[in-house]
């Protein structure tokens, strides 16, 4: 029976323990998403986790639509992620980059004006945040053939660039109602072409980007996020347990080093927390990670806002093989350490998540030692 603190083989990577680290963005690249210095003691701080998977990092301009969030389409944003990295393995950590595409959720002021992108003429309800404060999102513009080539090509040059930044696999975003979930799910993917209808011609994008991803730089580094339990940011979809079933055993297929799902509960929400609040009352009545569970063949990593005796049960039944943590690592550091040996967690403090300074992000201390 499997524990929390055992290892675990996640493709390539050997993992110390199950207990990962799940992205969180936190806001503190520069306006021009170059990731800062105080960015490598924060994730070096964190290396204990068996995994570090890190903040959602754009892989274009064109992908981008959150403020002081990292890319890593440019020299100066490749170069700036490897003393971060070169500081989590120090540690005695691993690291991945979650690579991101925001689709119809960037802003036309993030990108001079430009129409966002996504698989059809659709525009995300509410108000997004912009360098200017809250403004409405704008009307997608569907990626073309030649579009579609494109974005996937952003995405393959990313996973490189990630490599040689020197991060030891990537993640690629396809949950939460960005790019990929635009693609994947019904009520938002309306093309007639070899990308929509079908459940086989919606998973056909993230097909085509895995594959590429895989070639540039081995399917034992690459891995997938999705949130399949309901709408969120308004992407949802009418059969949500045979559309993921067939994903899961897509990505099973082209042998991807792990698929982790994201199912939040709001036992924890609070004002700031975005995704939460436009969740609420939307998730389904049954999870659809039992389905994904016997579709997919490789280690399966669930992501409940789990506490120490869910997430050792979750393991025991089979459910799953790790577990991702988010908000936990942010005001626990040294959380496998804290969980392992029953030290009480900090709450982290909300109003700080997304501020440009270290002040709830690298002033967090570990647990003093006996």
């Amino acid at each position: 029976m499997p524990d929390l603190f055992d290892p675990i083989d996640l493709g390539a990577i050997k993992a110390p323990n199950r207990i990962l680290m799940a992205p969180l963005t936190r806001a503190r690249a520069t306006r021009d998403h170059v990731p800062v210095p105080m960015m490598a003691d924060y994730y070096a701080q964190r290396a204990s986790a068996g995994l570090i998977i890190s903040e959602a990092t754009a892989v274009s301009r064109r992908a981008m639509g959150w403020p002081y969030a990292p890319g890593i389409w440019t020299r100066e944003q490749v170069s700036a992620w490897r003393p971060i990295t070169d500081a989590v393995h120090a540690a005695g950590g691993r690291i991945i980059c979650q690579i991101w595409h925001m689709g119809r959720l960037v802003h036309p002021s993030f990108v001079d004006g430009a129409r966002p992108l996504s698989s059809s003429a659709t525009t995300a309800a509410g108000e997004c945040h912009t360098y200017d404060g809250k403004q409405p999102y704008a009307e997608a513009q569907p990626l073309d053939a030649q579009g579609i080539a494109d974005v996937i090509e952003e995405h393959r040059v990313a996973a490189l660039n990630a490599m040689e930044a020197g991060f030891d696999g990537i993640q690629m975003h396809g949950a939460s109602g960005y790019l990929i979930d635009q693609f994947l799910r019904g009520n938002v993917n309306k093309r007639e072409d070899g990308y929509g209808g079908s459940e086989e011609n919606r998973i056909r994008f993230l097909a085509e980007l895995t594959a590429a991803i895989s070639d540039a730089i081995g399917s034992d580094r690459v891995s997938v996020r999705l949130s399949p339990n309901g709408e969120i940011q308004g992407v949802d979809d009418a059969s949500p347990y045979t559309l993921f079933r067939k994903t899961a055993a897509t990505l099973s297929e082209l042998g991807i080093a792990f698929l982790e799902i994201i199912e939040p509960s709001f036992e924890r929400e609070s004002e700031g927390d975005i995704l939460a609040a436009n969740m609420k009352n939307k998730l389904l009545p049954v999870p659809v990670a039992p389905v994904i569970r016997d579709a997919f063949r490789g280690p399966l990593v669930l992501n409940y806002d789990y506490d120490l005796a869910a997430a050792q049960q979750a393991l025991a039944s089979g459910e799953a093989d790790a577990i991702a943590f988010g908000r936990a690592f942010i005001g626990n550091p040294d959380l496998p350490r804290r969980l392992r040996s029953g030290f009480p967690l900090v709450r982290d403090d909300v109003a700080t998540w997304y501020s440009q300074d270290a002040r709830g992000y690298t002033d967090y201390p570990a647990y003093p030692a006996a």
